[in-house]
């Protein structure tokens, strides 16, 4: 899979120092894969969620550090995209406003 973009990872980990080596193994994991369906996603991470959000398309999100931080995503399986939307705190994914945004 091609993440879009690595860029994205750096950051969240600079602000979040404690998420940095789950965060490396997650972009080295996903890089390696052909997933071609969220099935496919949960074989290699069974915590992976497909949520709904507000624009009616579907988010992938992956729990980081257990359950500290949650990366949400938009993987395009027919073109091997995965698109980093955004690195929460658990707080933060709890209130649900990122829903509404995305």
């Amino acid at each position: 899979m091609h993440v879009i973009t690595q860029k994205a990872i750096r950051q969240a980990s600079e602000r979040h120092p404690k998420a940095t080596s789950e965060l490396t193994v997650w972009l080295k994991t996903v890089r390696h894969a052909t997933w071609p369906s969220i099935q496919a996603v949960r074989e290699t991470y069974p915590s992976a969620d497909a949520v709904k959000v507000g624009s009616g398309k579907t988010v992938t999100v992956f729990n980081i550090r257990r359950n500290d931080f949650r990366l949400l995503t938009a993987i395009h399986y027919n073109r091997a995209k995965v698109y980093i939307l955004d690195f929460l705190t658990h707080a933060e994914y709890s209130k649900d406003a990122w829903k509404k945004r995305l």
